[in-house]
């Protein structure tokens, strides 16, 4: 039941406070909360909707994404609470603004810093994504069971930002990343990208900083449908506040894992 009525929760704040906005933002409905970092009266308001009507669901604490960068001390409950809320509003807030559909609103239920369902709902496919720890990852109802990938990594579809490409960050990322198929700069938002993982269309995902509304989701979605989602040392992903460690791969199966790992840092293979 809680599955189905936070999936609920989520589809009908994007009807109320965000599509509605959807290429139509007016003046002053933008704004920076940092420079370069944008967020919207869409992202507030469906923020405000969600932590209300979850808290009534669960009445745990509610980290929430605008929250956050209104009062940091807040994310302190994925490590001090036995269990919390985690909210990202509109993930993809610059793709949003910029009039591009890849955007999406998530949350997760956090234990011990662990989550444990995860809910990401695509509003201009009208796609939802669910996983539950131990029961299984579903989209629109069905079941996602991820193939593992091409033995041969010349096959392999793969997800890094531009910045990790850089010299020196990852040996195996230079000379046009020979070594795998095809590299791509992803779609600028979470909720788009892991799922695209899960339903079969990309092989590994390579992400640094990672804040916890924005991966939580999506790496329980992985992890339910056969992938990997770990820190570059092989520690499962948690949902830790920002500001802890940097650097995560994702993978659709324990063997892509550890073979994209060792090309990315120029080991043997």
């Amino acid at each position: 039941m809680l599955m189905e009525k936070v999936a609920e929760i989520l589809t009908e704040a994007s009807a109320q406070a965000v599509e509605p906005r959807f290429r139509a933002l007016r003046a002053g409905e933008v704004m920076e909360k940092a420079p370069g970092d944008v967020v919207t009266i869409a992202d507030r308001e469906a923020e405000a909707i969600i932590t209300r009507r979850l808290r009534e669901l669960l009445p745990v604490p509610v980290v929430g994404e605008e929250a956050v960068a209104a009062d940091p001390a807040l994310a302190r409950a994925l490590h001090n609470e036995p269990a919390c809320w985690l909210v990202d509003p509109v993930d993809g807030t610059a793709n949003f603004v910029a009039g591009r559909p890849d955007f999406a609103v998530m949350a997760s239920l956090v234990r011990d810093g662990q989550a444990v369902a995860a809910w990401i709902w695509q509003p201009m496919t009208r796609t939802s994504y669910t996983a539950e720890l131990g029961a299984g990852a579903w989209r629109d109802g069905h079941r996602l069971t991820r193939a593992p990938a091409p033995a041969d990594p010349a096959l392999w579809r793969g997800s890094v930002k531009p910045y990790l490409r850089l010299p020196g960050r990852f040996p195996g990322l230079g000379l046009g990343s020979s070594a795998f198929g095809e590299l791509t700069a992803g779609r600028r938002a979470a909720g788009m990208e892991y799922p695209l993982l899960a339903d079969g269309g990309l092989e590994f995902l390579l992400y640094w900083r990672t804040l916890p509304w924005d991966h939580a989701p999506g790496s329980l979605l992985v992890r339910e449908s056969g992938g990997v989602s770990a820190r570059l040392d092989g520690s499962p992903y948690r949902a830790d506040p920002p500001g802890g460690e940097d650097g995560l791969l994702v993978a659709s199966d324990p063997q892509t894992w550890e073979r994209t790992r060792a090309i990315l840092l120029g080991l043997r293979d």
